[in-house]
């Protein structure tokens, strides 16, 4: 991530959060903000990844490109029986 400048944020959080933070940051000899920074840019990084994993879920329904719910039931329940279905698909 190319920093070119900062910004503070202030944000409220739990007491026991922030107690998380803080023995965190102690146990990595990092500072608060360092722990706060890694874990806000890993979460943004995780909803980004969810935003497309969605967007292209969408389009495959809009595409057609379906299983029907009832055959995954059928699919799951078979599981861990003497003879599972195939996957469907």
């Amino acid at each position: 991530m190319a920093q070119t400048g900062t910004k503070v944020l202030t944000a409220h959080v739990p007491l026991l959060l922030a107690d998380k933070v803080d023995w965190l940051a102690a146990q990595l000899d990092r500072s608060r903000g360092w722990i706060v920074k890694q874990a806000l840019a890993a979460w943004i990084d995780q909803e980004e990844e969810r935003g497309r994993l969605t967007r292209e879920a969408l389009a495959d329904v809009d595409a057609g490109r379906v299983i029907d719910h009832q055959a995954v039931q059928a699919w799951a329940d078979s599981l861990g029986t003497a003879e599972p279905l195939p996957a469907p698909g």
